[in-house]
């Protein structure tokens, strides 16, 4: 059975300001006190795991666990068709130590050109995990479909977000206004499936 979430307080296990700052917005409307991992100076884990459940879940219990109070985790990504869904898992990392994403964003563009391919198709998934200091942990997983463009447009959202554009659209996620794309994002997509079973009656 889903544990519905009764505390005040949640930790965001997350030290991506732009992510963090997402989350702020998405749960604006239950009036939580958010504390960031960054925030309580709670150390990031090795994200060892192999898919985005893992990874979310990691983060949350680590979170949970040193904080006391209930954690939420995401762990989400870029999945290139032509590149056999990479950097999925890897996506920040592909950003190297400096989380550099016009980097991370020419190596995509670089990979195309390697494969000979005008297969521009990808997918963001965003896993999220609720975990509580017991241990309990609850996860959803958001996914949006579209394609990718160059050169990179757009300032306001972060990590890939430039060159993306979503199937039905044709401003990137890094120049919609972030209300709209709060509204239709990977993590507005797992973030309603968490809200309707953990926050709700």
């Amino acid at each position: 059975m889903t544990r519905k979430f009764m505390e005040k307080l949640l930790v965001v296990a997350s030290h991506n300001e732009g992510k963090v700052r997402e989350i702020r917005d998405l749960l604006t409307p239950f009036e939580l006190e958010l504390n960031s991992a960054r925030e309580l100076f709670l150390p990031e884990p090795d994200e060892t795991g192999e898919t985005f459940r893992a990874n979310a879940e990691l983060k949350a219990l680590a979170a949970a666990k040193a904080s006391g109070h209930p954690a939420l985790a995401d762990d989400s990504g870029l999945c290139v068709d032509a590149l056999n869904g990479q950097p999925g898992i890897y996506s920040a990392r592909w950003a190297g130590p400096q989380k550099d994403f016009d980097f991370a964003m020419e190596k995509i563009r670089l990979g195309l050109i390697e494969e000979g391919t005008l297969n521009t198709r990808a997918h963001f998934i965003c896993g999220l995990a609720l975990a509580w200091p017991d241990g309990h942990v609850e996860y959803f997983e958001g996914r949006v479909d579209g394609d990718l463009t160059w050169p990179p447009r757009g300032t306001k959202g972060f990590g890939y977000d430039p060159m993306f554009v979503l199937d039905g659209y044709e401003e990137t996620f890094g120049e919609m206004d972030p209300e709209k794309k709060h509204a239709m994002s990977h993590r507005a997509d797992a973030f309603l499936q968490l809200v309707d079973a953990c926050f709700k009656g």
